[in-house]
């Protein structure tokens, strides 16, 4: 087979990234028969898309880019819906289209749906967001032969708005390999950065579906007379009341992220909804216990391994907290062993099974 994957979104340095780079990666090591087409566009991030399809070594495959921004793609992909994506790679038999566009093609269509929150939340993203989602989920919808999403909430969500479930494949996501246990020296210098003494709690991201507010106040409750922290990545909201033991960190690189979680007590994560939890797993993979909320795809990543709370419920936080600063030897074993259920190994093979499936089941057709 030849398979075209959309790379594109592996500048961007988020989530979505990280799923791509690994994807690939993993891809061109265990599948040695199939040939890969590497293809992305972009105008002002050319140089770092072309420098990122050449740190892929193994396997068998091309590249094909195009200068074209995110704008012009949206507007000719989602919106009109014209240009099939052979114009501009050639013939493939496989087109396993990227988050942000999803361009008319000839072959068997894979997509994959991380979350659904312009859609569910439209509130919390940028218009232009909400917009491209939506006009990429009506192509998904009459188009895609299969729909690749981390978790069985996001495929309960993805059904909810007209995905059929037959074309839906659950294949869970995995921490990036750069998280590990922190060396003390790392995360004393971290320490020294953001000029934080003694122990702290953390929380990732800072918007109402991360439930800061909540999180702030069942903190506070823990606190009392301790000297604990709570370090919030993310910048601080317009209404936030000033605490000298609460620091938001504005942005952290990633690259920083390993360090913090494995020098905090815990992960604080009592989201609202996450298309799958991936601080989760990056807490455990780095000796950090976690408290998350007790449903969706939170509870669904975490099984056993975390302390599971009502997230709309403060004192169920509080008390999550608690317990988690009690049993945080146990909660670390239990972190480390659930972890080993997750890797981009996985991913690939699964993902790989889809490609095989569509192609075969032409077959028949």
């Amino acid at each position: 087979m030849r398979i075209a994957i959309d790379i594109s979104p592996i500048v961007y340095g988020t989530g979505v990234s990280v799923y791509t780079k690994n994807l690939v990666e993993n891809l061109l090591r265990i599948d040695k028969k199939n040939e890969y087409i590497l293809c992305g566009g972009s105008l002002r991030r050319w140089g770092e898309l072309k420098r990122a399809f050449q740190t892929f070594k193994d396997g068998v495959f091309k590249g094909r880019f195009y200068p074209i921004s995110p704008v012009l793609a949206d507007l000719i992909w989602n919106k009109f819906h014209l240009f099939p994506i052979e114009t501009l790679i050639g013939k493939i038999d496989v087109f396993h289209s990227s988050d942000w566009t999803q361009p008319p093609s000839k072959a068997f269509k894979v997509t994959t749906i991380h979350d659904l929150v312009p859609i569910k939340f439209p509130k919390l993203s940028h218009p232009r967001i909400v917009s491209t989602h939506k006009a990429r989920l009506r192509w998904i919808v009459r188009e895609v032969d299969r729909v690749i999403v981390p978790s069985r909430k996001t495929a309960e969500d993805a059904v909810g708005l007209g995905i059929k479930r037959e074309k839906i494949r659950v294949i869970p996501e995995a921490p990036d390999k750069m998280f590990k246990p922190g060396k003390k020296v790392e995360i004393e210098k971290l320490r020294r950065k953001y000029k934080v003494e003694g122990k702290y709690l953390l929380a990732v991201g800072v918007n109402p579906r991360k439930n800061t507010d909540r999180i702030i106040e069942a903190f506070e409750k823990v606190r009392g007379e301790s000297r604990l922290k709570l370090l919030i990545t993310g910048h601080k909201y317009m209404d936030f009341r000033p605490r000298k033991e609460v620091l938001f960190l504005g942005h952290v690189d990633n690259r920083l992220m390993p360090i913090l979680y494995s020098g905090s007590e815990a992960l604080i994560y009592p989201s609202l909804y996450e298309g799958f939890g991936l601080p989760i797993l990056e807490a455990f993979v780095c000796s950090t216990p976690v408290v998350t909320s007790n449903f969706g795809s939170m509870a669904e990543v975490a099984g056993k391994a975390a302390v599971l709370v009502d997230p709309y419920d403060v004192a169920s936080i509080t008390e999550g907290i608690q317990k988690t600063l009690r049993c945080k030897i146990s909660l670390i074993k239990k972190g480390l062993s659930r972890a080993k259920d997750f890797s981009w190994g996985k991913v690939a093979k699964k993902t790989l099974d889809v490609y095989q499936e569509v192609r075969n089941n032409s077959l028949f057709i």
